[in-house]
Order: structure tokens, then C-alpha cells, then sequence
């Protein structure tokens, strides 16, 4: 059975002390989570901050990394540098580091690889913009990106591909549940045919305009275990109030 997995992606929000403040205002709310994996990835600026407060009470992970150990990357974060944080996660690919930072599959694939390597657990974010979804170009959209992204690849039992429809990030448009499950199940038969074990262990995510009113709708859905926050994250009581959601 697959172990469902909520993660909250603060993107460029939040200084040190606000992250201080957050982080104690959650444990203050959270409940027992050991049914799943709960992560929090905040800015590189306060992953110390909240390994220091939350301890082992919530997974640390990042929002980017780069694909080299080590060399003249200026202003770059390595793989062990996250881990000397005590990240145990890593976003990759995520539209907005696609879109804004021009990151192509050949990009996403190389971090992964040294993701893997390193015993970080990736999270593979794929999705679609509004005109390929309206030019119905959807689907090769989702394909093109897990078969490029994972060329040669064979990500760990725990990994997860979140589906994030461009169009939904960050704009109060969600997608419909039903259409998040139709692209959750393609997503899992598509990674079945790259690997038959990757069809029954990968954990499917659903991110993009994720609130405390619409999180349990895809928590219901039988392919996706989990879900991707962005904004609704940012609020401790409110992102306390989405994993509640998830009826485990």
C-alpha cells in the first residue's frame, strides 16, 4: 500500500524568523501523522531553522537543487548540501523552474539522477499549460515529460510525480477532481509501462490551487495519494487543516 504524502511548498516566502514562528505554531496544531509522510520544503534560507524546531516530527525538503556534487556553480545548491540540512526530500521540475528558468527533461533528468544517487527522495513535477490542454496536447505533454525525465532512471519505492496543471498554479482555478484522477491514472499507467513496479509503488500528487475546501475531494480520488500545497501551505492552522483532510 502506498504510503500518502502531503508536502508544502513555500516557494521564495518566509525569513528565518518567520519560519521559527510557523514551525511552532504547527506543532502546536498537528496531530499524529505517522500514517503518512508529511513534508515541509521552505526557502534554502530556513531549512536549518525548521530541522532545528520540528525536529523528526516533520520530513525537511527542498525546492530545487542542482546536478553537479560540487564546482564553480555560482549561487547552486548541492545534493549533500541538502542532506547536511537533514533534507530527505527534493522538488524537481516544477513548472515554475520550467517556465521561468528554462529547465527542459534533459535538466530535470540529470538532477534526478544525482537525487538518486544521493538518497533524496525526488518529487517529479509534471503538468500542462492551459493551451496544450485546449490544443488537447495534454496527455503528450505528461508523457513526453516522464519518459525524458526518467530516461534511464529508476527512481526508490518512496518517490512521488505530482501532477500540476500550469493553468491551476497559483490562480484559484483548481482542477476537477475527476479530471485530476483521469490524469493521475494515465500518469501511473504510463510510469507501468516504463517499469511494471513503478506502476504499484509511485505516489501520484495532485498540486495547484490545493485549499482546505477542495483537499479531500482529491484525497478521494483512487490514484492520488497526496497533494503538492503551494499558497494554502503558508498558513500553518490552514495547512493543518488540509492534512486533516486526507481520511487515513
Amino acid at each position: 500500500m502506498r504510503k500518502p504524502l502531503i508536502i508544502a511548498n513555500w516557494k521564495m516566502n518566509k525569513t528565518i524568523s518567520e519560519t521559527e514562528q510557523y514551525a511552532q505554531e504547527f506543532l502546536r496544531l498537528i496531530d499524529d501523522t505517522e500514517q503518512l509522510d508529511l513534508v515541509i520544503c521552505p526557502p534554502f534560507t530556513g531549512l536549518e531553522k525548521l530541522k532545528a524546531v520540528c525536529k523528526e516530527q516533520v520530513n525537511l525538503g527542498a525546492q530545487n537543487m542542482f546536478w553537479e556534487v560540487s564546482g564553480a556553480y555560482t549561487g547552486e545548491i548541492s545534493a549533500d548540501m541538502l542532506l547536511s540540512c537533514g533534507c530527505s526530500y527534493v522538488i524537481l521540475g516544477h513548472s515554475e523552474r520550467r517556465q521561468l528558468f528554462n529547465e527542459n527533461n534533459y535538466i530535470i533528468n540529470s538532477k534526478l539522477r544525482i537525487a538518486i544517487e544521493k538518497n533524496l527522495i525526488p518529487v517529479l513535477c509534471v503538468g500542462e499549460t492551459l493551451q496544450q490542454r485546449e490544443n488537447k496536447l495534454a496527455y503528450d505533454v505528461i508523457r513526453e515529460q516522464l519518459r525524458e525525465g526518467l530516461a534511464g532512471l529508476e527512481p526508490p519505492g518512496r518517490w512521488a510525480v505530482a501532477y500540476e496543471p500550469v493553468w491551476a498554479i497559483g490562480t484559484g482555478v483548481n482542477a476537477h477532481p475527476d479530471d485530476a484522477q483521469t490524469m493521475a491514472m494515465f500518469i501511473r499507467s504510463e510510469l507501468g509501462m516504463l517499469n511494471k513496479a513503478l506502476y504499484d509503488y509511485t505516489r501520484i500528487l495532485y498540486g495547484g490551487s490545493v485549499t482546505e475546501n477542495n483537499a479531500a475531494d482529491f484525497f478521494a480520488q483512487a490514484d492520488i495519494d497526496g497533494a503538492l500545497v503551494g499558497g494554502a501551505s503558508l498558513n500553518a492552522a490552514t495547512f493543518v487543516n488540509i492534512i486533516r483532510k486526507y481520511n487515513y
